[in-house]
């Protein structure tokens, strides 16, 4: 078939273009300046998470015009819209955080919503900040037409007394600040240069952690995830992006045949490998939910703590994602774990190619330490555990990359809500070998699982961050360090054992043996939850309610829907 020639018959952009009986839906084509030809090809969704609320997106409008060149050279009709963001570091330590996740699945409906409604035939899913990339992949994958995500690109390291510095450092002046330990003048210096430029956060947080996965599930342009936001070879990405998801909707290769269990192993290792964030656990089973595989928060963290952690990567290492590119990029890293036979390289991708096919001409580069060669890691096991145990039945997760000691024994020190533990901490109202626990702050306690920066960082830069633990059934962010265990479930709101913990009670957190545990009886556990009682919120309308009437719990991915496994029929066949 020519390049310029495309049989609707199959295609969802049939029902507003062909016949006579889609005039009226053609006329509005017209109104916008289509031609003939242009309604007589494939429409093509170019979804981004653009706005004005944080770097993260500020570039994405400009990528989205160079993917809008590569489906036009394609043959292709380019239709952009734009979906909405919660940027966390605008978020981040008050009442806000509470949109975040909800946006994530916000961000996957929106999209679903705009392709349904007007029969759009392809997608190109562009994102920049922490849930708008899983939020965009999880629209793809419900959909289940052709599709290729753009990750919107890092921001550049700022630099503060000679020393690249990200946003985490501003955080965790508050608690130097706090301390004595900086003054307002420091302060004030280094906010106003340590983020010089559109992108998203620039450690192997969560945004850097999903772009990453992005590629290594096969959902991206190998390579594309790479540039810095303000370079020009990111558009150059884009245009290719565009060009992709045409050869997709030719070959008719989607979303669901990329994602597979095999290629989830894919990513939730490479998490692992790279020191990640922890939302991953979150993020990639919801995405498998959307195609129908129960992929849970215990299997993304068994994976992950068999890989090797060879990404020298902050929070817990020393280099940024722009250090990242600089020696060659994720193609690197993938190339490192399928050299040692780590990845399952038969795993399809968006080149229409597998895995493996893509990397073969990659040479990992032997002058450079951002990322170890697998016979060399940073250490044997991957960055990131999950836990088990009497306080946790469903499940934790903990961020170990970087950490010395992987056990910590202490006392409960009880908070309801994330604003009063961060008063305590502020107020140094803690003593080294506390359990800080912060609780209520589940999916559907919160609502929205709030992440604890804030709190973390406040105590790193008051440098306690080795003295106390923090346990929460809400989240931490990709950035945390330290010995912070987030997701615990079952939640509090829901009369998990966090809800029965008193001030004072003993707590053992193994990382090494995988198990968290409070020193107390179980028929003194059933006294407690014999007593206990709901709380309510002060979400009782509007969109948060909505979102805690329907998530499910955080080991499930924290999903609002039944998912894959539930469908009757799927979009891209319509």
């Amino acid at each position: 078939m020519p390049d310029n020639t495309w049989d609707k018959s199959r295609l969802p952009s049939r029902h507003v273009t062909v016949g006579p009986e889609r005039a009226p839906h053609r006329s509005y084509y017209y109104a916008m300046g289509m031609t003939e030809e242009e309604i007589a090809q494939p429409l093509v969704g170019v979804a981004t998470c653009w706005n004005e609320a944080a770097p993260c997106n500020i570039a994405l409008s400009r990528q989205a015009q160079s993917v809008k060149t590569g489906v036009k050279q394609a043959h292709g009709s380019p239709r952009e819209f734009t979906t909405i963001t919660v940027t966390d570091g605008i978020a981040m330590g008050h009442q806000g955080m509470k949109s975040s996740l909800a946006s994530r699945d916000a961000i996957a409906d929106t999209v679903e919503l705009t392709m349904r409604g007007h029969c759009y035939d392809a997608l190109v899913g562009m994102a920049g900040c922490d849930k708008s990339l899983p939020g965009m992949m999880m629209a793809m994958l419900r959909l289940n037409v052709p599709s290729v995500f753009m990750y919107g690109g890092s921001i550049l390291p700022g630099t503060y007394k000679g020393k690249d510095v990200t946003v985490v450092d501003v955080f965790e002046a508050v608690g130097m600040h706090a301390a004595g330990r900086m003054s307002d003048e420091e302060l004030h210096e280094l906010e106003c240069v340590a983020c010089p430029s559109a992108g998203a956060c620039g450690g192997q947080f969560t945004a850097n952690t999903m772009a990453t996965v992005s590629e290594a599930i096969g959902l991206a342009l190998p390579g594309s995830a790479g540039a810095p936001a303000p370079y020009e070879d990111r558009d150059k990405w884009a245009v290719e992006s565009g060009k992709a998801v045409m050869d997709l909707l030719r070959k008719n290769i989607r979303p669901r045949d990329i994602v597979t269990m095999d290629s989830l192993y894919n990513a939730a290792l490479i998490v692992g490998a790279t020191g990640g964030s922890t939302n991953a656990g979150l993020h990639l089973p919801a995405m498998a939910h959307e195609a129908g595989i129960k992929f849970t928060l215990h299997d993304v963290a068994e994976i992950m703590r068999k890989a090797p952690y060879i990404g020298d990567l902050k929070p817990g290492g020393r280099y940024v994602a722009f250090d990242v590119y600089k020696v060659g990029g994720i193609p690197v890293i993938v190339k490192a774990l399928l050299e040692a036979g780590l990845l399952r390289g038969d795993c399809m991708t968006v080149t229409g190619k597998t895995l493996a096919e893509n990397h073969r001409e990659v040479i990992f580069p032997k002058d450079q330490d951002v990322i170890r060669p697998v016979s060399n890691p940073l250490s044997e096991t991957g960055g990131v555990v999950g836990l088990k145990g009497n306080l946790a039945p469903d499940g934790a997760i903990v961020k170990i990359a970087g950490m010395k000691e992987l056990r910590f024994e202490g006392t409960a020190l009880c908070f309801d809500c994330e604003e009063d533990a961060f008063a305590a901490v502020d107020a140094r109202a803690y003593k080294k070998g506390d359990v800080i626990i912060i609780r209520y702050e589940g999916p559907k306690g919160g609502p929205g699982m709030r992440e604890m920066l804030s709190t973390t960082a406040a105590l790193y830069g008051q440098g306690a961050g080795a003295d106390v633990a923090l346990i929460t059934d809400g989240r931490f962010s990709g950035a945390t360090r330290g010995f912070c265990i987030g997701h615990v479930g079952p939640e509090a709101a829901v009369g998990g054992p966090i809800a029965l913990l008193k001030d004072g009670d003993r707590i053992v957190i193994d990382a090494g043996k995988g198990t968290i545990d409070v020193d107390l009886p179980e028929e003194e556990l059933a006294r407690r939850r014999a007593e206990w009682k709901p709380r309510g919120t002060d979400y009782n309308s509007g969109a948060l309610w909505k979102y805690a009437q329907l998530v499910g719990p955080a080991h499930l991915g924290a999903v609002t829907h039944p998912g894959g496994e539930a469908e009757t029929h799927v979009y891209a066949d319509i």
